[in-house]
């Protein structure tokens, strides 16, 4: 960082600083005057120093607004210079991030932004994962239920763990009791078969068993093997016992173990009212060789279905407990 661009940073914090609102807001004008200065010269490290810099100060003083503003800034600046996610240039704008009022309107189109940018210059065209886990988490935190689902789902070997925890936090809000625990499960275990990311359907199951087992004594558990991957079966929570028998089937492979475990759960199953259909009709084509029923629009009407009708028990609550419609592709994950 050049002396001249420190000075400038310095100055306009000093004004963030000492100053009121009103000032506040001015210093954002200026500092968007400047770092459009820069960008026309392509001095963008310049341009970048500044919006970063400036933008903190801003949002750790609670000028959400303009320090907001500054930030989607920061990501055109960005996509203008070309610039690739790596760990410095996400690594400010996960900073800016974690600045920002949950309640302050500029955070969705800051968050909208740098997907945008990281699918366009990244090796993800989802998303990058990383960005997806601190988007997802932060959302977690926040109870946001839907956007967190969006992104860990699309996150990195640590989401799913993150996910299911917050499912099965939000299964014990439920008061209809244990038997309701397979549809909350089911929203962390099949979108992840769906981006045919195996490993993280797994541990998802494992996290919300191995909970769901340690808060209900009561509960029989039975230990069923495969290799590698060992599910522990709720013999009185059909739909649970479907999921964990489901993938075992998947690691085989077996297009009439599928149609077996299926037929034998088709009344529990059907109690759901099609919610489970359409991703069951993908899996049964992604690892069977079973073909589905073509529609218009196969992905998205599963999706909607999956996420976006009833489901026993996982109905949208206050706050931001809502259903959600992931983006179910995910190259390059795990």
């Amino acid at each position: 960082m050049s002396s001249k661009v420190e000075k400038i940073i310095a100055r306009l914090q000093r004004r963030i600083a000492e100053g009121a609102e009103g000032e506040q807001y001015e210093a954002g004008q200026e500092t968007r005057v400047v770092a459009a200065r820069y960008t026309k010269a392509e001095n963008w490290p310049a341009a970048i120093d500044i919006l970063f810099n400036v933008s903190q100060s801003l949002l750790k003083a609670g000028a959400g607004g303009s320090g907001g503003d500054l930030a989607v800034l920061l990501v055109d600046v960005y996509k203008n210079a070309e610039i690739k996610p790596d760990a410095v240039s996400k690594g400010r704008l996960l900073t800016l991030l974690r600045l920002f009022d949950s309640a302050e309107p500029t955070r969705k189109k800051f968050v909208k932004s740098v997907f945008e940018w990281s699918r366009k210059f990244g090796d993800y065209p989802a998303g990058d994962p990383e960005l997806h886990h601190v988007v997802g988490s932060i959302f977690a935190a926040e109870h946001e239920t839907d956007e967190a689902e969006r992104h860990l789902i699309l996150g990195t070997k640590e989401s799913p763990e993150v996910l299911t925890r917050m499912e099965y936090e939000w299964y014990k809000e439920d008061t209809e009791g244990p038997h309701t625990a397979p549809i909350y499960a089911a929203r962390a275990i099949l979108p992840y078969l769906l981006i045919a990311n195996v490993r993280a359907a797994n541990v998802s199951y494992r996290t919300f068993t191995s909970s769901l087992s340690a808060d209900n004594k009561g509960l029989a558990v039975q230990d069923v093997a495969s290799q590698g991957s060992d599910v522990r079966i709720f013999p009185s929570l059909p739909l649970l016992n479907f999921l964990g028998l489901l993938l075992l089937a998947v690691q085989k492979g077996n297009p009439e173990l599928f149609r077996q475990l299926k037929s034998k759960y088709s009344g529990h199953i059907g109690e759901l009212g099609g919610a489970w259909d359409g991703a069951l009709e993908m899996i049964a084509e992604m690892y069977f060789g079973v073909q589905r029923p073509r529609q218009s629009n196969p992905l998205f009407d599963m999706m909607g279905s999956l996420f976006g009708g009833g489901g026993g028990g996982a109905s949208s609550g206050s706050g931001g407990r809502k259903r959600v419609e992931l983006n179910p592709s995910a190259e390059g994950l795990d």
